[in-house]
């Protein structure tokens, strides 16, 4: 398409805030409406993570140990934690969407949408890391009234570092997405992406500094450091910071070249509709 025509086809700002709105409200109404669903899951990861602790609880107990002595690993736990709540939705919620609108018979619809199906799914990107932030808070909140930790939040400075952090493995969510549109239900692979994220969150990088350059590992070190040690944002070096925000480009836009590519194959194959 010409520039001119980008630009004649092109929607409005007033639109595009129209769109989020409606897909946040969408959203949001799924949510509430299976709440028990949600409740669920908010419960599934808090009894994962209570087991966690009071096991390691009972553990340096039966060893003759004192569990205050963990408090640096226990910080960490929790951080980590929370980033791995966050991520996981944030990145299955993209084929979580292309399924549901795949059962429902919609997903026709977005692609005559005015703005486009890729417009769309940045969009639900978007929405689905706002629900994945209010899971993220809910589930910090109650660890740390769980474990009697404080930890720094300073939004000024957590905020950036979970945007672009979560935005890295946004990627993978537009990749898994586009898998989606072609092979309907890819759950059991999607599933294997949380085993990952907990090496990718908890790499080592002070002893491999090219793992930097993985989803997550760089946002994760930093959240570490603000959450932890009181780090504040402009206190980071430039090289981390620069990192970050060229692995939170550069992974979304490839999980969108690859999306993009799979619904191409998708509409080539004639099951873009079907499920």
């Amino acid at each position: 398409m010409r520039l001119v025509d980008w630009v004649r086809n092109r929607q409005s700002p007033t639109k595009w805030v129209i769109l989020c709105k409606a897909v946040l409200k969408k959203q949001f109404t799924i949510m509430l409406r299976y709440r028990v669903n949600f409740a669920i899951n908010i419960v599934t990861m808090y009894v994962l993570f209570a087991i966690v602790f009071f096991g390691g609880q009972a553990a340096v107990s039966q060893a003759g140990g004192s569990f205050n002595s963990l408090d640096s690993t226990l910080n960490g736990l929790i951080v980590g934690w929370f980033l791995w709540t966050m991520s996981q939705g944030a990145y299955s919620g993209l084929a979580s969407n292309v399924t549901q609108e795949s059962e429902w018979g919609t997903l026709e619809q977005l692609f005559m949408s005015p703005f486009g199906f890729g417009g769309v799914m940045w969009v639900k990107a978007i929405v689905n890391l706002v629900q994945s932030t209010v899971v993220g808070g809910i589930m910090l909140l109650l660890m740390m009234v769980t474990t009697g930790r404080i930890l720094t939040v300073d939004l000024v400075t957590i905020g950036p570092i979970l945007v672009l952090t979560i935005f890295t493995i946004i990627g993978f969510g537009f990749a898994f997405g586009g898998l989606a549109l072609i092979y309907k239900r890819v759950q059991s692979v999607s599933n294997i992406m949380q085993f990952a994220m907990v090496g990718l969150i908890s790499a080592p990088v002070a002893d491999i500094s090219w793992l930097r350059a993985l989803p997550l590992v760089q946002g994760s070190g930093m959240l570490q450091a603000s959450m932890r040690r009181g780090v504040r944002l402009w206190e980071f070096a430039p090289p981390k910071l620069v990192v970050l925000v060229v692995t939170a480009i550069v992974y979304p836009l490839v999980g969108y070249v690859i999306f993009s590519y799979c619904s191409s194959v998708a509409r080539r194959r004639g099951v873009m509709g079907h499920y």
